[in-house]
């Protein structure tokens, strides 16, 4: 009995030894982030028949967060706002003549713009991007000379360089299973060089999770970020010979299954490798669900409209943090952004914040490892180059609302701006302004806080070729 006491002290010693210096350590970064995908669309945030087990498992061991918000609501300008923890805004990756790049767009992002790769990697990270890019196609805009070493992905939407001859719109009308990948003439691209064009949409999600899988093995000595953008559920959908007819959810729900798939080998992986307590992995998406497309658009569960709006369905997203020995388990309903992941793996890395430019990024550290409050009280939603709402604790105020894709009515300017209590009433259905003045004037007083300082970045996105 003795003999047994002394080793479960000795197991114990080690094991705490063990988590000491993993925690010492410099962690390793993964970042998963899906298209269009919609806050209700999986199994832990409340969808009846996706299964995604280990999305849900990630969430069990991890922290699931519920107000979890992007910096735009489409495409390019979301993507530049995780990448530089920055409101496009003020890149200049958001317009009020072109909402995205497309593949005859003339500009990317600024070479000014520092992104999360350029800050990792000026600390010793090894640093990949695996997917759909879409801050410019042209050789200089690729993430290989925005702090990527390694690419491997496609560099705009999926349903762009559209081959039919057709209307994009008419297009749509046709049966879904006459869509193929060869419709689309997206590359596929190895760093700066297009290895396959049309794309094979069919198996990209496997080579997808594959590449972030062979780039952790081979960098399992290193420190390392890997940027890991799913194309899809973005339309056309499309998901290999294991996944499709799998889903009760039809189509659409393969695609999240394909991809939950995918999760689970990563974590897998990071298990079998050793790195699952030295590794942060997030899970989130670039906006909500593009809802134009029905059973082939996803579903923003509770909340009201999807992609393209300011509406919460547009701009909050699932969120999950996973990292065992860090991270402590919990549902955490403070509020965060895709944005706050620069300075939090900034600082996690060692990494020097930029002095020279406004961030819009908080450090969630203390919300993480110590359940903490978070600094971020406040998101402002914009749309185009124009603030349509801003979000103060639990209050949201629009100023302007507009509909998108045919959807939800037309633009409408409001004076006094209507009001809504998010934590009562996520779902933005009963307006409260008369309520509370005070909310909007302490809400008015953080706008003119924020345009006073403002400098708005030479838009890049309206000039095409």
């Amino acid at each position: 009995m003795k003999n047994l006491f002394t080793l479960l002290l000795i197991t114990c010693f080690y094991s705490n030894l063990i988590s000491q210096n993993s925690a010492d350590k410099k962690p390793n970064f993964i970042i998963i982030f899906t298209d269009d995908m919609g806050y209700g669309d999986l199994g832990v945030y409340g969808h009846p028949t996706i299964k995604t087990p280990n999305l849900d498992q990630m969430a069990y061991e991890g922290q699931k967060w519920t107000n979890f918000y992007v910096g735009a609501s489409v495409c390019t300008p979301s993507r530049a706002a995780i990448l530089t923890g920055r409101l496009p805004i003020r890149s200049g990756m958001t317009s009020k003549k072109q909402r995205v790049l497309f593949p005859d767009s003339k500009n990317g992002l600024p070479a000014s713009e520092i992104t999360l790769a350029e800050q990792l990697k000026s600390v010793g990270y090894k640093t990949a991007a695996i997917g759909k890019w879409h801050l410019g196609h042209k050789k200089q805009y690729l993430p290989t000379n925005n702090g990527f070493d390694y690419y491997f992905g496609i560099p705009y939407s999926n349903d762009m360089d559209l081959l039919q001859g057709d209307e994009f719109k008419n297009y749509w009308s046709r049966p879904y299973d006459s869509i193929e990948p060869a419709h689309f003439n997206v590359p596929l691209i190895r760093n700066t060089e297009i290895i396959e064009r049309p794309a094979n949409q069919n198996t990209i999600i496997k080579r997808y999770s594959e590449e972030a899988i062979n780039y952790i093995k081979e960098n399992r000595n290193n420190q390392f970020f890997v940027y890991l953008a799913h194309n899809l559920p973005h339309v056309p959908l499309f998901v290999s010979k294991e996944f499709e007819g799998k889903s009760k959810r039809g189509l659409y729900g393969d695609v999240i299954e394909e991809i939950d798939y995918g999760v689970g080998e990563i974590l897998k992986t990071l298990k079998e490798e050793g790195l699952e307590e030295n590794t942060i992995v997030v899970f989130t998406s670039d906006n909500g669900p593009w809802l134009p497309f029905k059973l082939h658009g996803g579903s923003a569960g509770l909340l009201r409209a999807g992609k393209g709006s300011t509406w919460e369905g547009g701009m909050r997203e699932p969120a999950i943090f996973w990292a065992p020995g860090r991270i402590k388990p919990d549902v955490i309903s403070e509020i965060g952004s895709t944005m706050d992941l620069f300075t939090t793996f900034s600082n996690l890395a060692g990494a020097e914040l930029p002095k020279d430019r406004i961030l819009d990024s908080h450090d969630l550290g203390p919300v993480l490892f110590q359940q903490k409050e978070s600094t971020r009280k406040s998101i402002i939603y914009y749309r185009g180059n124009e603030i349509y709402a801003v979000r103060l604790g639990d209050f949201k105020a629009h100023y302007i609302t507009q509909g998108v894709y045919g959807q939800f009515g037309k633009r409408e300017e409001h004076n006094p701006p209507i009001l809504y209590n998010l934590s009562h009433d996520p779902g933005e259905q009963f307006n409260i302004s008369d309520k509370h003045p005070e909310v909007l004037k302490e809400i008015k007083s953080l706008v003119d806080a924020h345009k006073a300082k403002l400098v708005v970045g030479k838009d890049q996105l309206a000039e095409r070729e």
